[in-house]
Order: structure tokens, then sequence, then C-alpha cells
């Protein structure tokens, strides 16, 4: 079978696998989110926490929940890190605590659903702070994600009520009712295809070269279905997804995509159902799928279709790729894993070409919302689509509405600066890090000790880290250093920031939308369940990225590409 086809064939099976579970899990959701009645389990949790899980919450509210939840995990996943040493599992493996800088890049990675890690997970974690802390962050910094975005469709499906639900059991609900069981049958899956799962210690193995190389053991399978799942990325091990620990083979390859987006694309099933119109998510849908599929096609083709002798003799873009996946399955799961807020890789993004590695730069950039996160994603698309009906308004000459609710000053406002505070962390803080130079024991030598590449690629890996870090990815290029004291504090203060002010706005936009009455719907009202719309909104997302990135994508990516 020839490796083009190959990876056609992975394609049209995952496309299948995500349309046979779309509805129910869409549906199952919907029910979970809008139930009145709570679990025991929940109600335990409710009790422990001391939270009222009937009280309603306005955005102000709501935000507090988060931020104080939040602020508590990272204290925690901090202290964690620094007590390392003297953990069961820890000490006795040789494990010590992590450096300041680090620790506090760790803890804001994790709550903040980026993950990006500047240390090799098997040579700085132990077990004790893999599964109590980072493991655990990937269940719950999912869930806040997932939270904001009913919170958000809430605000569209009420009227006359500035009330958006409650956070403490949007939280518990999301996590107990849907990332545990789906986690628990997908580690099956994995241990069942060759993930390992337990706590064992350091192991010497032989190398087919000769030697011996030192391999830890650990709660891998577990991780691994939840850093999927949640859109987390953070690998046990510092080889990620393309370790054979946390991917064995084709197969497991190809469901870990899946998992990565199989909640995302189902929200929009949720977010139809909770409005009261399906048609509406399935315009949501049709916008992801077309973004989705069309970067999946140009990755493709950028790795099959090479220039160069080096790559024509191989076939294709193989550097950096395992050859357990192959090109396509591996550049599928780079499109997925950078249009989503995941991060976790089965290649190395600096390898692929010049030009697959600007789309994987383009994913992120677009706010990783074709499907986006957990959450995440949903949410960013729906404020898309309030800039989208805007500019349709003004095309026309008409106060722009969205699912019978008016898109005045207030909310453009709200969206607008959504929209401008990530690409204000990336290009500031990719800026900064280009232009200060100090001495090599400085905090400001940034780029000097850490770029191991010249030129265009050279920013790339620069551009890419702040890329990934203000849209809480959490992939790497792999030619950067980023464990540095600058690029550890930098790149953690725009995990943080770019995490949790988006999160400002979009809960004050459904603030708003909540306390509106409904509009009803005349002839001059615009169809957004339309193809029309949904290409509108492809349109838009396009335009408006392609008008903020285009310089800096300009001199790292397509200046290589094009080289």
């Amino acid at each position: 079978m020839s490796p083009v086809l190959s990876g056609v064939l992975q394609l049209t099976a995952l496309v299948a696998a995500l349309a046979l579970v779309y509805r129910p899990l869409g549906d199952y959701m919907a029910r979970v989110y809008s139930s009145e009645k709570h679990l025991r389990a929940e109600k335990l949790i409710y009790r422990l926490i001391g939270a009222n899980p009937s009280a309603e919450m306005r955005w102000p509210a709501y935000l507090r929940g988060i931020l104080a939840f939040s602020l508590a995990s990272i204290l925690f996943l901090y202290l964690l890190q620094r007590i390392q040493g003297v953990l069961p599992h820890s000490l006795s493996l040789g494990f010590t605590a992590i450096s300041p800088d680090q620790a506090f890049n760790t803890a804001a990675s994790f709550v903040a659903n980026t993950n990006w890690q500047s240390y090799s997970g098997e040579q700085a974690m132990g077990h004790a702070v893999q599964t109590l802390g980072l493991a655990v962050q990937n269940f719950v910094s999912a869930a806040v994600g997932m939270a904001v975005a009913i919170a958000l469709v809430r605000g569209f499906a009420r009227s006359r009520t500035g009330e958006l639900g409650n956070f403490w059991a949007d939280l518990v609900r999301g996590t107990v009712r849907i990332l545990i069981p789906i986690s628990v049958v997908g580690a099956l899956v994995l241990v069942a295809c060759g993930a390992i799962q337990n706590f064992a210690g350091i192991h010497e193995i032989g190398q087919l070269t000769g030697g011996t190389q030192q391999v830890n053991g650990g709660a891998v399978a577990s991780q691994e279905v939840i850093k999927e799942l949640g859109t987390n990325g953070g690998g046990y091990f510092n080889a990620n997804s393309s370790h054979p620990f946390e991917n064995p083979n084709a197969f497991t390859n190809l469901f870990e995509i899946f998992l990565i987006l199989v909640i995302p694309f189902a929200l929009t099933r949720t977010f139809g159902k909770l409005v009261g119109n399906v048609k509406q998510g399935y315009a949501i849908l049709a916008t992801m799928g077309i973004i989705w599929l069309g970067f999946t096609a140009l990755m493709m083709w950028t790795e099959y279709a090479h220039h160069g002798a080096a790559l024509q003799a191989a076939g294709s873009a193989m550097e950096g790729k395992e050859q357990r996946f192959g090109v396509g399955a591996s550049a599928i799961f780079a499109t997925t894993t950078t249009l989503t807020s995941t991060g976790a890789v089965d290649s190395f993004h600096s390898s692929f070409t010049g030009l697959g590695g600007g789309l994987t730069l383009l994913s992120m950039m677009l706010g990783e919302i074709a499907p986006g996160g957990v959450g995440s994603g949903l949410y960013g698309m729906l404020v898309m689509a309030v800039i989208a009906v805007f500019i349709a308004g003004l095309m026309v000459g008409r106060t722009p509405e969205y699912l019978g609710k008016k898109i005045g000053t207030r909310e453009i406002k709200l969206a607008a600066c959504y929209i401008l505070i990530t690409p204000t962390l990336v290009l500031g803080f990719t800026a900064l890090s280009m232009a200060l130079a100090g001495p090599p024991e400085s905090i400001l030598n940034t780029a000097g000790n850490s770029v191991n590449n010249s030129g265009a690629h050279g920013f790339s890996e620069v551009l890419y880290a702040f890329t990934s870090g203000a849209n809480n990815n959490g992939s790497a290029f792999a030619g950067l250093n980023a464990n540095t004291p600058w690029y550890n504090t930098t790149i953690g203060l725009a995990m943080l920031l770019g995490r949790f002010l988006p999160m400002v706005f979009v809960l004050a936009l459904a603030g708003s939308l909540a306390e509106q009455k409904p509009v009803p719907e005349t002839a001059g009202t615009l169809r957004t369940e339309k193809p029309l719309f949904a290409g509108l909104l492809v349109g838009a997302i396009l335009i408006i990225t392609g008008l903020t990135y285009f310089p800096a994508l300009a001199l790292g990516p397509m200046a290589e590409g094009l080289s």
C-alpha cells in the first residue's frame, strides 16, 4: 500500500469514528449540564469543598470561582514539585526538588491546560508528582474549559437574567460524569494495546547498538488518555506520544487522535441542544470540520510533495517521524494537536518541511478553534461567530443578531478584546526574546543561549514557543532550549494570561447576552444555521488571523519554506 493511500484511509476511518459518536456523546453532555440531579459522589465533593451546587451565579461570581480554584491549584502543584525530594517514589528513584522557575512554569502550564514542558518527564518528575499533581490537573483544567463554554452557551440560551449556572457544579459534573468514565475505558484500550501502567522503578535495558539504557515505569496509560481526551498534551516521557510506552503502534496513534477530537467536535451538538436548535450546532461543526480537513490535507501534501534530494531519496519527509506511524498519520496528528489546545506530539515539528512547520504555527494562531480545546474551542468559535455576524451587519447596514441576541457595542468590544489578547502576548514576548541580549549568565540572555538554529528557523522556534504557550497548546518546535529563567518565566506568564484573560471576556459576554430579551426573527435576520454563514465564518477566521500574524510568519516559516 502506498504511503499516500495509507494516510487517506486512516483519515477516512477517523472521520467515520467521530461521526459515529457525535450525536450520542453530544446529547449526553447536554443532559449532564442541564440536569438538576446530583450524583452521590458529587454531593460528597460539594460537602468537602463547601459549595452549594444549586446556587446560580452571575458572571463575576462564576469568574471568581474559576480564579480561586486555579490559584489554589497552582500553589498546590508548585509546592508538590518543590518538596518532591521527600515524596514517596521520588527520593528512592533519585528525583530531587524542581527549581523555583521551572516549578512555576510547570504549575502554570498544567493549570492553564497548556502542559508545556521544559523538562524531560522521566528524568525530572517522580510518580507522586505525575499522578497526584499533573494527572489531576489534566482532568480539572479540562473541566474548567468545558464549564466556561457551557456558561457562554447559557448566555445565548437564557434571557432577562444574568445567571450562568454554578461553576462548582459544572466543574464536578464535567470531571465525574464525562472525563473520568471515558478515561477509564480509554486507559484499558491503551493497556490492552501495549501502553504501560505501573509504579515500577528504573530498569536498565540493552540497546540494539550495544550498551544499556535506563527506562522508568509509571502510570502512563491513565495519564496518556486524559492528556489527549482533555486536550492537555503533557507527556510522561520526554518523547511524548512518539514513545512506545505512551503510543505503542499505529492503532493507538489513531485512537489518540480520536480522543483529542471527540469532545471538542461533540460539544457543537451539545451547544445546539442547549440553545434549542441543533442546526446551529451543525453550522459550527461544519466550520470546524472545513478548517480541520483543509489544514490536514495541506499538511499531508507538504510532507509528501517535498523538494530536495534527501527528501526525494527517502520517499517523503521522514526526518523526525516514527516509522511505525508514517508520514500520513504524523501529519494528521500534527494538524490535530495544533488545531486543538493539546500539544501532544508523535513527531518533531521542527523536522517538518518549512511550510509544514508553518502550518502547525498557523493552526495555533487561529486560536485553536477547529475544533479547538475541550471547551475553549467552542467558546472561541462562538466569539468568532459574534465577530462574523457583526461584519455581516456592517455589510447590509443592519444591527447584527446571533441566536436571537443583539450584538451591540458592549458585546463587540468584549469579542474584540478576546481576539486581541493572544496575539499581543505572542508577538510581544517573541519580540522581546529576539531583541534582548545580555551576558551569558543574565536572565536577559534570551535567544543567544536557547536558539539552536540561526536565521528564519531560529526565529520560528521562538515564535512557536510563545504561540504554543499563549494559545495553551504546549507543543514545542524541539529546537529551543526553554529551560532557562527567561523562558520559564515569560512562557509561564504567557500561559496564565493567555488562559484566564480570555475567560474574563467570554464570561462578561455571556453575562451581557443572558441579560437581554430575545429578538424576534424577521425576514432580514441573518440565517446563521445556513452554509452561507459557515463560509462567512471560515473567511472571517482566516482573514483576521492572516492580517494579525502574516508579518511574523513571513519572517520565519514562509521565508524558510520558500528559500
